[in-house]
């Protein structure tokens, strides 16, 4: 832990969300939690950031259709630029949420270890209405039209609704002392 003279302060919390290409649904993921974390007041502590399984879009924005949806409900994703996920960063990164079983299983392949390896989540397990119906895996709205996009930012939103939710929770986790044997 840092120390500012006074407090010590928490390490941050890093979050990665992962798509096929990191031009729809990850970027989406990436800004939409950003500014809810923000607006919760949890913005200095949870970094979040976003990845494709892929190189192919390495340095381009994110697909027009995902900046004009998302600018159309109100949050900003000019500044995105597409990079590919490298498996060095499982060592910084304290969660990583995937949008479909395929990203899964891609990266649980890429993982170091078991403790790696289970820090690959699917977005969509923090929706509880999601986990109930069984529908975990974010659809791929790349292929498809504006109402592909509009439903897909609408399935992210929620799902990072429940994260922030539990960010309280996973904070906490991380400020426990660990126990010495005793």
């Amino acid at each position: 832990m840092r120390f500012n003279g006074r407090v010590p302060l928490a390490p941050t919390y890093r979050i990665c969300v992962i798509c096929s290409g990191n031009i729809c649904r990850s970027p989406m993921g990436e800004v939409i939690l950003t500014s809810m974390l923000r607006s919760a007041g949890f913005g200095d502590r949870v970094v979040v950031d976003s990845a494709g399984t892929g190189g192919w879009h390495e340095g381009h924005p994110a697909d027009p259709r995902t900046v004009h949806t998302l600018k159309a409900h109100g949050y900003d994703g000019t500044h995105h630029r597409a990079r590919e996920f490298r498996a060095e960063w499982f060592s910084d990164r304290d969660l990583i949420l995937a949008a479909d079983q395929g990203h899964v299983r891609d990266l649980r392949r890429w993982a170091p270890d078991a403790a790696a390896a289970a820090k690959v989540r699917l977005l969509r397990e923090f929706d509880p209405t999601s986990m109930d119906a069984g529908t975990l895996e974010v659809d791929d709205p790349y292929f498809g039209d504006g109402d592909d996009f509009d439903r897909c930012l609408s399935v992210v939103e929620r799902a990072c609704r429940g994260l922030v939710d539990d960010i309280p929770s996973r904070l906490a986790e991380r400020s426990e002392p660990a126990t010495s044997p005793g």
